[in-house]
């Protein structure tokens, strides 16, 4: 499986996406207008072992919504991430069954080596 769920409206993620094309055989997916269903969640778990791993903690509602003052679990993390889009921690590439989270300069140079060889 080759998949990539992404923000469009975020230039951090176009810029990822943007670096590390070419990316035709990828299935995208903008979890703005095509939300992350229970399943899909599951499928990222069980790459990621972790709910937290998928969860962003930059998101404005994790302040707004006084979370980073509260003992989250692993259940926690997955509710919020359901719950709104921004929860979750972008790009997600899920490649030759291994996982790539997030936009740190390590992640994304191993998900261009996992691409592109």
């Amino acid at each position: 499986m080759k998949k990539i769920y992404h923000l469009s409206t975020c230039d951090t993620n176009k810029r990822i996406l943007k670096e590390i094309a070419p990316i035709e055989e990828i299935e995208m997916q903008d979890i703005k207008s095509n939300e992350v269903t229970v399943e899909q969640l599951e499928e990222m778990y069980e790459l990621s072992k972790s709910y937290e791993a998928l969860f962003s903690k930059r998101a404005k509602k994790y302040k707004e919504l006084g979370l980073k003052e509260m003992n989250l679990s692993e259940a926690d993390f997955k509710k919020y991430i359901l719950m709104d889009y921004t929860f979750l921690k972008r790009p997600v590439a899920m490649i030759n069954n291994k996982i790539f989270i997030g936009n740190s300069k390590k992640n994304v140079e191993a998900l261009k080596q996992e691409l592109h060889g």
